[in-house]
């Protein structure tokens, strides 16, 4: 209480505050993220209590979306890929499953999906939620912990509070609520993006296994190919040609052409017309859509801003500067690139965040950087909230920041580096 009459009486100092990132002290840090936590546990296992078996009390499976991927792999399980994608076989599978009152949930994923999604279905619903979403946040912690290790070294502040800032960021809640693919996401970027100076085959395979959420690996070929990472780019081809395959071979040959015709209808009903909500999702596609703009203009406008993500990606990563930042730059700009984000994919902040984080332990953090990083950790708790009552769409404006952030530290280090070689010239 006496911080907020601080920043009440003086706003002046509160600015400086912002400015330095001063108010965000270790034991802040760790009392925000321990509230964040028990709200959390209180509202998961509250749900959980009223809930009549897997069922929540608004009608909905325990886990949402977890229950499309269950019922694909169930129906794969029965000799039936094929009607995966087959929205009214897929859903009577899910009524089947979870009652006639079930919602659709639907299935969007390429068939390599179907080889995680197939196995967990041999495992009863509640089971294999639990290890699906206990293993894949594993992975995403394991990645976090990676990318910050020298910073973990160097500052014990860090050392102390990354891993409860990383279990209380609030896109981990919204990716527990819908048993989502989000820690899979944010931990195979990750660490594919960590493992990338010393591991390029191992980051290609990672890179690879990115496969099963195309919209987010569109990008990071331009950058490979920019960084002359030719390694990496080989692995990831394998990975992605072995993936394929491998559902070819599991599931059979026709499943890729009914992958295929489905995606037509999935682009309708899910992105253009925003059956999903265009408040959960955090495009400037689905701004635009949002403030009531048409199809063509989202389309053009998102177009530019994609093209200008991968000029920015492209720009950076034939450069010199800090690795860290280069990572953190295209994560940002795969966000910035997608028309299609959901909130629980702002997961990959987290290793954004991070990737700035550990850039900074060198050069230090520069005017309004912790600010600046704070709002971006917070962001995704409101993001659907505050677009759904105001119109706001604070996940694209966390995005652009951080990928502005990103882009500043480049410029600055190429700056200083400049610098230096002008001096030595003239020494």
């Amino acid at each position: 209480m006496a911080h907020f009459r601080q920043i009440l009486v003086s706003p002046t100092n509160a600015l400086e505050r912002l400015r330095t990132g001063q108010w965000l002290t270790l034991e802040r840090s760790r009392a925000y993220c321990l509230i964040l936590l028990a709200l959390y546990c209180v509202a998961i296992f509250g749900w959980i209590a009223l809930s009549s078996g897997l069922i929540d009390p608004n009608g909905k499976p325990v886990g949402s979306d977890f229950s499309s991927f269950y019922a694909a792999g169930s129906l794969v399980l029965d000799g039936r890929a094929s009607d995966v994608y087959d929205m009214a076989a897929h859903y009577a599978r899910e009524r089947q499953l979870f009652g006639a009152a079930t919602p659709y949930y639907g299935w969007l994923y390429p068939p390599i999906f179907l080889l995680i999604a197939t196995p967990l279905a041999l495992m009863p619903y509640a089971l294999a939620l639990a290890v699906w979403q206990g293993a894949s946040f594993a992975l995403y912690l394991f990645a976090i912990g990676a990318i910050l290790r020298a910073a973990r070294h160097d500052s014990t502040a860090i050392a102390q509070a990354w891993l409860l800032a990383a279990t209380a960021f609030p896109a981990v809640f919204i990716n527990l609520g819908h048993g989502q693919n989000g820690f899979l996401t944010a931990g195979l970027l990750g660490a594919a993006l960590v493992n990338l100076p010393k591991r390029p085959l191992l980051s290609g395979i990672l890179f690879g296994l990115c496969a099963y959420k195309p919209q987010f690996i569109l990008l990071v070929p331009f950058a490979l190919l920019a960084g002359g990472h030719w390694r990496t780019i080989i692995a990831a081809g394998i990975t992605v040609i072995a993936l394929a395959l491998a559902s070819h071979l599991a599931f059979g040959g026709d499943i890729w052409w009914a992958f295929a015709a489905s995606t037509e209808t999935s682009r309708k009903l899910l992105l253009e017309q925003g059956d999903v909500g265009f408040e959960k999702l955090q495009s400037l596609f689905a701004a635009v859509r949002m403030w009531g703009g048409g199809i063509s203009l989202a389309y053009a406008l998102q177009g530019a801003v994609s093209l200008a993500a991968l000029g920015g990606v492209a720009l950076v990563w034939r450069s010199g500067c800090d690795q860290a930042l280069k990572a953190a730059l295209l994560i940002t700009a795969v966000l910035l690139g997608s028309p299609h984000v959901l909130d629980y994919d702002l997961l990959i902040f987290a290793p954004a965040i991070a990737f700035l984080v550990s850039a900074s332990r060198i050069s230090g953090f520069r005017d309004y950087d912790i600010s600046l990083l704070a709002f971006a950790w917070m962001v995704p708790l409101f993001a659907r909230a505050v677009a759904g009552a105001c119109v706001i769409p604070l996940g694209l404006i966390a995005t652009v920041t951080l990928f502005a952030l990103a882009l500043q530290k480049v410029m600055h280090d190429r700056a200083m580096l400049s610098l230096a070689r002008a001096r030595i010239a003239q020494a």
